[in-house]
């Protein structure tokens, strides 16, 4: 399991952003994955301090909020963030995930060249894959669409219910896939929409469900990273 929580940022408020997904993961003993504009570090840096006493981790999301596509510098922007980063938890962040997962034809290149061991822009598996560059490889983590709050509320706008069920069905068939290979899911929340009150019981009954049956790891993405990395170096 791979809970990644997205920092993007609404008129709503600080509040819900703060109380979700804090204290639904702080409950179930999870860490999750931040994925945080390097700018809006100091910006909103109650929210990112929240975060890093609970142990998550940070990564990579892109500078501001702006198509990869259309930064006049790409790997001024990549360094930035990583920067940012890297001064505010004391280390340097391993993950990237593009903002909109968009990417130019050098970003996996450029994020190798830049100490990054794996980004998530790769929508294409249920397993971890290294992706060639042209110096070393880099390795895309699972990430998901499906179950993702934006495209399933803002987008396709179904009711909040929909957030379980697709989960469950989701979790379901990866569970009895992994009956012979591991998989890897991840749930993807943005704070301003689960964090409504009409919706958040639904991630938080997603996470119960999932959480009580055997041989399920709630794990960050360098977690996944270092377990992926060992077993190819073992086969």
């Amino acid at each position: 399991m791979l809970p990644s929580e997205r920092l993007d940022f609404s008129p709503i408020g600080q509040r819900s952003k703060l109380e979700l997904p804090d204290g639904v993961l702080d409950d179930f003993g999870i860490r999750a994955v931040l994925a945080i504009n390097g700018s809006a570090i100091q910006r909103y840096g109650p929210i990112a301090r929240a975060a890093l006493e609970r142990g998550w981790e940070f990564i990579g999301h892109g500078f501001s909020q702006r198509s990869m596509q259309k930064v006049a510098d790409e790997r001024d922007d990549i360094c930035r963030t990583a920067a940012a980063i890297r001064d505010f938890t004391g280390r340097p962040p391993r993950g990237w995930l593009g903002p909109g997962l968009t990417e130019t034809w050098e970003t996996p290149d450029l994020l190798v060249e830049e100490g990054f061991d794996y980004v998530c822009d790769w929508v294409l598996d249920d397993q971890p894959v290294r992706l060639k560059t042209r110096t070393r490889p880099i390795v895309n983590l699972p990430y998901t669409q499906e179950c993702n709050d934006v495209a399933m509320m803002l987008i396709q706008h179904h009711k909040a219910s929909e957030y379980y069920d697709r989960a469950i069905d989701q979790f379901e068939q990866l569970y009895h896939d992994a009956a012979q290979s591991a998989r890897v899911m991840a749930l993807v929340v943005h704070p301003y929409i689960m964090g409504a009150p009409h919706r958040l019981r639904y991630f938080r009954d997603a996470l119960t469900r999932i959480r009580d049956h055997s041989n399920v790891l709630f794990w960050t993405g360098e977690e996944i990273l270092d377990w992926y990395v060992g077993q190819q170096r073992t086969e």
